[in-house]
């Protein structure tokens, strides 16, 4: 991804999140990750006019007190956060979250995956996706 933007990673699981954080930065994604552990803290995040605006959100679905699917609910009908491109990064496979997520606005829906080294491709793929989008809206 370029830019100065942040990239915000809702994720309650420490040993997911590292993987993230890990992956970032062997793929040498010059943006910030800033990390919170579920729904609510996103939009504590989000809704701070100290933060920068993110440039796209990695959301994980099964979280304590706010899912993922309820994050997006209320983030999908606020005007000021609406616009903010979210991936689904997560572990399930339920045809109904993928369904409700679409449905509520995701850019795409990928699944994590246990081996380390084809996580690492799951964020280069997300990574080379964003950056071709944020050239061609330059174009």
């Amino acid at each position: 991804m370029r830019g100065a933007r942040p990239i915000l990673l809702v994720e309650d699981d420490k040993v997911d999140a590292m993987a993230v954080k890990r992956a970032v930065k062997e793929l040498n994604i010059a943006n910030k990750l800033e990390h919170v552990g579920d729904g609510e803290q996103a939009l504590e995040f989000l809704r701070h006019p100290g933060n920068d605006t993110p440039c796209l959100i990695l959301l994980d679905i099964n979280m304590p007190r706010m899912n993922g699917i309820e994050f997006l609910r209320v983030a999908k009908a606020d005007e000021q956060l609406r616009r903010i491109p979210v991936i689904v990064l997560t572990t399930s496979k339920e045809d109904q979250d993928k369904f409700d997520s679409f449905n509520l606005g995701v850019a795409g829906y990928m699944i994590k995956p246990a081996d380390y080294l084809k996580f690492v491709d799951v964020v280069r793929a997300i990574d080379v996706y964003w950056t071709i989008s944020e050239t061609a809206d330059e174009s």
